[in-house]
């Protein structure tokens, strides 16, 4: 589910970085750095939820094996939901800072454009 909603937001993210490249001429080293970024911050998404998803697999195998009461049950069930919480943090983080790089890289490319429009005009 997690890896669903990351694909999309690469594939959207890869998308308006085109979209804007396509409208204000990007040069093609930024598009690069921007997918770059993209893929970094989505396998680090990635990794840190498989490292979550194994670690509670583990917990909840060894409380079945060894056998608990109700508290330890509860205890596990408490353990899943706040790492459910914490990976759709993580996939919101990542988002966000996706979206922070885009944009920035468009304003500076922007700066840029209107900085070389400055100088052809003087």
């Amino acid at each position: 589910m997690v890896v669903v909603v990351l694909a999309v937001v690469v594939v959207v993210v890869v998308v308006i970085v085109v979209a804007a490249a396509a409208v204000i001429e990007i040069e093609v080293e930024v598009i690069v750095v921007v997918v770059v970024v993209v893929v970094v911050v989505v396998v680090v998404v990635v990794v840190v939820v498989v490292v979550v998803v194994v670690v509670v697999v583990v917990v909840v195998v060894v409380v079945v094996v060894v056998g608990g009461g109700g508290e330890v049950v509860e205890a596990v069930i408490v353990l899943v939901e706040v790492v459910v919480v914490l990976i759709i943090v993580v996939v919101v983080a990542a988002v966000v800072v996706e979206v922070i790089v885009v944009i920035a890289i468009v304003v500076v490319v922007e700066v840029k454009g209107v900085l070389v429009a400055v100088k052809v005009f003087k």
